[in-house]
């Protein structure tokens, strides 16, 4: 059974992943020197008078490696649960690294309960997003899982 310190650090961990990915995607900053950035300047550190929870690292390191090299599978299941009329590239950039860090995790975590992974994501959307687009990350995550996971 996770610790709550444990798992306020992986919560942290996600949003950071969510954050990094954004970055990389907007800068194309080389995952290595992502990596250190947030190792050294981001992960529990005290920004504009914001401090941020310690984040585990090996678990973000994971998340963020893994969708950076799994991401052409990940967008195809993504892709596979949008409606017909929508495709990945309308989604807003944050949007689209909440699904593909919660996709990686249903695909690649499975040490993590599916519930776990997608009230995680859930939570990490209504950091950027209201209730609609929080629910539609639910029930997308929630359709992978069907995919995914049996």
């Amino acid at each position: 059974m996770p610790t709550p310190t444990r798992s306020r650090s992986r919560s942290a961990a996600r949003l950071a992943a969510v954050q990094a990915l954004y970055q990389q995607e907007m800068e194309k900053t080389p995952l290595p020197m992502l990596l250190h950035e947030f190792h050294h300047h981001r992960l529990g550190a005290t920004i504009e008078d914001v401090e941020y929870e310690d984040a585990e690292v090996d678990f973000f390191d994971d998340v963020v490696s893994g969708v950076h090299a799994r991401s052409d599978e990940l967008d195809r299941l993504i892709e596979g649960r949008l409606a017909k009329d929508w495709s990945l590239a309308r989604l807003d950039k944050p949007m689209r690294q909440i699904l593909r860090a919660g996709a990686y995790e249903l695909v690649a975590r499975i040490d993590v309960p599916t519930g776990s992974v997608i009230s995680e994501y859930v939570d990490v959307a209504k950091a950027f997003y209201d209730k609609k687009e929080a629910a539609f990350v639910n029930g997308l995550l929630d359709g992978i899982a069907k995919d995914v996971r049996r």
